[in-house]
C-alpha cells in the first residue's frame, strides 16, 4: 500500500561518529556499541521534530527478558493505547522478551518533544513491571534492577533501573526506508539467537500476522498510515 511521508530535516545519522568513536566502536562487541550509542544518544540525538514516522527502540536493563519474566506485554498494549488516544498511530511493532521495536506515527504533538512522549512511556512501562515482579515476589530480578541503579539517580529517589538509558530511534522519511524497517521488526523472531518462530506471522507479540496474514492478532490492527501532519 503507498505511502505518504512529510520529509523532515534529518539530524546526524547514528552511525555518523568521529573517527576517534570509530575506534573505539569497532574494539567493543555489539552489546557494547549499542550502549556506546544509547550514551551519546540524549546528548547528539533530540527529536526536533512535533510530527512524523520514527522508528523507536528501547532495552530492558542489562538485556533482561523483563517482558517474558513477568508477562509484561500488555503493558506496551496499554502504552499503545495511550498513544492512540491522543491522535498518534501505532504503524508496527515488534517486543522481543527484553526489548522492543516499533514504527510510530505521531501527529502534532501540542509542544510536547517526541523524546518526552517516548521517555513517559518508557516510565510508565517501568512502574508496571516493577509492580508485576513485586507481585510475583521477584526478588532476584528486583535485586538486578536495584543494583543497576547509578548514585546520583539514588539520592534523587530511583529504586529500580528497568530499561537502559535514552532510546535508538530512526526517521522513517521514505516508503523504501519505512518498509525496510517493517521487514526487520517482523523477521526479528526468527533470527540469530532467538529463533522463537519458524515463521513472523506466528509471533504473538507482533504487527506480523496482521501484515501477511490480514488477520488481527492480540493487539488491535496497526495503521498503516500516510504522515501524520497530511490526516
Amino acid at each position: 500500500m503507498p505511502l505518504s511521508l512529510r520529509k523532515v530535516s534529518r539530524l546526524e545519522d547514528s552511525d555518523g561518529s568521529t573517527q576517534e568513536e570509530d575506534k573505539i566502536q569497532r574494539s567493543l562487541g555489539q552489546r557494547n556499541r549499542y550502549l556506546l550509542l544509547q550514551k551519546h544518544m540524549s546528548v547528539r540525538k533530540e527529536i526536533t521534530e512535533y510530527s512524523g514516522i520514527y522508528f523507536i527502540t528501547f532495552t530492558c536493563c542489562q538485556w533482561l527478558p523483563l517482558f517474558e519474566i513477568c508477562n509484561g506485554y500488555d503493558s506496551i498494549y496499554k502504552w499503545f493505547d495511550y498513544l492512540k488516544r491522543k491522535g498518534h498511530y501505532i504503524t508496527g511493532y515488534v517486543i522481543m522478551p527484553n526489548h522492543i521495536h516499533a514504527l510510530l506515527a505521531f501527529r502534532n504533538t501540542q509542544g510536547q518533544s517526541i523524546n518526552a512522549i517516548i521517555g513517559n512511556g518508557k516510565r510508565f512501562i517501568a512502574y508496571e513491571l516493577i509492580a508485576k515482579l513485586k507481585e510475583q515476589a521477584n526478588d532476584d530480578i528486583l535485586d538486578k534492577l536495584s543494583s543497576s541503579v547509578k548514585k546520583n539517580e539514588r539520592l534523587r529517589g530511583k529504586l529500580h533501573e528497568v530499561f537502559e538509558p535514552s532510546f535508538d530511534w530512526k526517521e522513517c522519511s521514505s516508503d523504501k526506508f519505512l518498509q525496510q524497517k517493517l521487514n526487520y521488526i517482523h523477521e526479528n523472531p526468527c533470527r540469530g539467537k532467538w529463533n522463537l518462530v519458524q515463521q513472523s506471522q506466528d509471533y504473538m507479540h507482533s504487527s506480523a500476522q496482521y501484515y501477511i496474514s490480514g488477520n488481527q492478532g492480540i493487539y488491535l490492527r496497526p495503521c498503516w498510515c500516510s504522515s501524520p501532519t497530511s490526516r
